[in-house]
């Protein structure tokens, strides 16, 4: 058994998380065309100061995928922050320089990914997971996850989740949950007109696809940050 991990990095409670997840096939045209659209929205979420971009391009194997990091990596423009993560894919995640790696529920625990990348990388890898319940949550902190992505908290599957503001609520605010704990970032039909409730209910920032790919990253930023303070 593997020893948890404590090398998570400290929250950052003054700041507000963005994480922009792809989805390629949600832009119109053919294969090269949505390919380049992705990378111009990758560019535009970096150079607005997106925190994180998950490479969430699950219809590709390996080898494509790893192509696909290196040229999302080459979009990110000098200078920028944010780190790019490769869903569920490791091996990919090595292979193709990235920052890190965002671990579904029920897959690879935080610290045997650290395990791992420590054996072949020098990086210090970022490390997010999907949780969903509050053993999910207090299982990835306990294994030293830098953040999580809590969700669906407005929708699931096209539909509405009644109880997932709440569900966010109590995640945020368990009584186990450590002063300086894991951020939590909202996931599931986060929009500008509801992103104010996650912040109230505790969250850390935001997570989404349809949230940043459908709107111009900028100013989407700028007025999500702008909440911070009110």
């Amino acid at each position: 058994m593997c020893m948890m991990s404590t090398a998570r990095r400290e929250p950052q409670p003054s700041k507000l998380l963005l994480y922009y997840i792809t989805d390629r096939n949600q832009f119109p045209g053919g294969a090269q065309e949505k390919e380049i659209r992705l990378l111009e929205k990758i560019a535009e979420a970096a150079g607005s100061g997106v925190d994180f971009i998950q490479l969430r391009e699950k219809d590709l194997g390996g080898r494509a995928l790893e192509t696909l990091a290196r040229k999302a990596l080459a979009a990110i423009p000098p200078g920028s922050e944010t780190k790019l993560l490769v869903n569920a894919r490791l091996d990919v995640a090595l292979a193709g320089g990235a920052h890190g790696v965002h671990l579904p529920a029920h897959d690879l625990s935080p610290s045997e990914v650290r395990m791992v990348w420590d054996r072949a990388s020098r990086t210090t890898p970022v490390v997010a997971v999907s949780v969903h319940s509050l053993e999910e949550v207090a299982l990835a902190e306990a294994h030293g996850a830098d953040f999580a992505v809590y969700g669906p908290v407005f929708e699931k599957s096209g539909h509405a989740n009644q109880q997932g503001l709440e569900q966010l609520r109590l995640a945020c605010h368990r009584p186990d949950r450590p002063a300086a704990a894991m951020p939590l970032l909202a996931l599931g039909g986060v929009t500008l007109e509801n992103a104010r409730w996650c912040l109230d209910a505790g969250a850390s920032g935001f997570a989404g696809i349809r949230l940043f790919q459908q709107n111009p990253v900028e100013p989407l930023v700028e007025q999500l940050r702008a909440m911070l303070g009110k």
